[in-house]
């Protein structure tokens, strides 16, 4: 009817058949209906069965009330003054556009019905009540940004992982001041896995610079998205060696070069949008508060990595925002790090796994926007960056980078808390246990350092229980054949072995 193309296509798929059926996959969910169902072939009849019966598309929203005469609106309106789908689609109609209908406000006695059905989507944590519709207002963002976030019924969420009674039960196995000595070493290992997602992991001085950020700063800022807070991040993140600061005045894309140009992965928005779309992911932010659901969590880091408003430290600042909310919201406590850059680039799956959660947005974006960029005369922005590239759709493309859908991410992060509290803090707990249980043993039967009783473990455990020629070399006075404590070396190997093997896995039962 109005032509429209979208970035994100609808996820409901509705269309005529014998029986109502209804198939969902993580792509689309397929809904047949009778003829019953058939609705008035109107922009009213349309919309009103998509607010009944469909999941929303918020990209879909904009586009449709940029184009549409709002004397459709307004017709309906009048004709059903008090109705809840008329009032609804005024509502977002005002809400999506800033425009006033020419209409009276609604009836002091009508009812008060919610914008976004609570029991489906992310919504924000107090609603404002909207006389002039008698709508509560209840969306997470505002105008100038506001993804979306389908949760589906409160039943079907077995996806919805419960990040605090997994670290609850990793405090019941192995005690708090275990868990909280192993953050000191997992933090080092978010640090270092978050610049190799970065192809940056040879750069000691700022992997140890962002653990120490991380361990600093994590669940301890009060407002990281303001630009003190940003300025802060930056600061801490790269240090002071680094060319720019502060929020980007120029345009930016994701990509890589090759033998035939610039690749091009992904356009962030415009210099010109950033500053009011920064401000409109602080309100949701805000608007979000005290909900303490992963869903507010994974939705915030990745509409600030969509985003990409800094000149650099995007990719870290976004990772950090996920370990930060978490724990600023209780769901963990503040010294606990969640290391999930480390399972995201432990395996060349879960790397393809972040960068495919990552293209559910960058590569419908790229496709529906291929010919609207290219590279030529070279520009200087005010922030003092040079660029070549061109976009020439900015203005239609905020229809997709206000109303991004992040239904999807909000899965993928569940999915990788999951893996990383009951596999990677799991196995690092149990392997600072063990060490603790073996550097124990080998003091029952020798007085030696700390630093040498861990130098055995780790030979040990690394050459499968023999000693090596290196450990007989460097502690000849144990492993040597002539050694002085020579007896003790089949009941040290055998001390440390036990320690290791004694638990045989059980204690890891409970998280599978």
């Amino acid at each position: 009817m109005l032509g429209i193309v979208l970035v994100q296509p609808l996820f409901t798929r509705s269309h005529l058949g014998s029986q109502t059926r209804t198939e969902t996959h993580m792509a689309a969910q397929i809904r047949t209906w009778t003829a019953q169902y058939m609705p008035d072939d109107s922009f009213r009849g349309h919309f009103e069965f998509g607010l009944k019966y469909e999941r929303l598309n918020f990209e879909f929203f904009s586009r449709v009330f940029a184009q549409v005469d709002p004397q459709e609106i307004i017709a309906w309106v009048r004709d059903a003054p008090t109705g809840t789908y008329a009032r609804r689609t005024a509502f977002f109609y005002e809400w999506f556009t800033g425009t006033t209908l020419d209409l009276p406000d609604t009836a002091a006695n009508v009812g008060y019905v919610d914008a976004l059905d609570a029991a489906l989507y992310l919504t924000c944590a107090r609603p404002e009540n909207s006389k002039r519709w008698k709508v509560r207002q209840n969306l997470p963002g505002t105008r100038s940004y506001c993804p979306l976030v389908y949760l589906g019924p409160k039943k079907e969420r077995g996806w919805v992982y419960d990040v605090r009674a997994g670290v609850e039960r990793l405090n019941s196995t192995y005690g708090m001041d275990l868990l909280r000595r192993s953050a000191v070493w997992l933090t080092l290992k978010e640090s270092r896995a978050s610049f190799a997602i970065e192809h940056e992991q040879d750069q000691n001085d700022r992997v140890k610079r962002f653990a120490a950020a991380i361990g600093e700063l994590s669940g301890r800022m009060e407002a990281p998205l303001s630009h003190e807070g940003l300025a802060s991040l930056q600061n801490a993140i790269l240090g002071a060696a680094v060319l720019r600061l502060g929020i980007r005045q120029s345009p930016v894309f994701v990509g890589q070069s090759s033998f035939h140009g610039q690749v091009v992965h992904y356009i962030a928005p415009p210099p010109t949008a950033v500053e009011d779309m920064l401000q409109g992911l602080r309100d949701f932010e805000q608007r979000t508060r005290g909900l303490d659901t992963v869903a507010r969590t994974a939705a915030l880091s990745f509409a600030f990595v969509y985003l990409h408003p800094l000149s650099d430290g995007n990719g870290r600042v976004h990772r950090f925002l996920l370990n930060h909310l978490l724990a600023a919201d209780g769901l963990v406590p503040a010294s606990i790090i969640i290391p999930v850059s480390a399972t995201i680039a432990g395996s060349p799956a879960g790397r393809a796994e972040y960068d495919r959660v990552l293209e559910s947005f960058s590569r419908p974006l790229m496709r529906r926007y291929e010919g609207s960029y290219h590279f030529g005369s070279t520009q200087v922005y005010p922030d003092g960056v040079p660029s070549d590239f061109h976009f020439t759709a900015d203005q239609d493309a905020l229809h997709a980078w206000r109303y991004l859908d992040l239904t999807q991410h909000v899965h993928y992060v569940n999915a990788l808390l999951q893996a990383t509290v009951e596999h990677e803090m799991a196995q690092e707990a149990s392997t600072l246990r063990d060490n603790d249980a073996a550097r124990q043993a080998i003091k029952q039967l020798v007085e030696l350092p700390d630093a040498d009783a861990d130098r055995i473990i780790a030979s040990l455990r690394t050459n499968g229980w023999t000693v090596s020629g290196k450990l007989r070399r460097d502690l000849p006075a144990l492993f040597a054949p002539d050694g002085r404590l020579q007896h003790l070396q089949d009941p040290i190997v055998q001390a440390v072995k036990q320690a290791f093997t004694a638990h045989n896995g059980a204690e890891n039962s409970d998280f599978f």
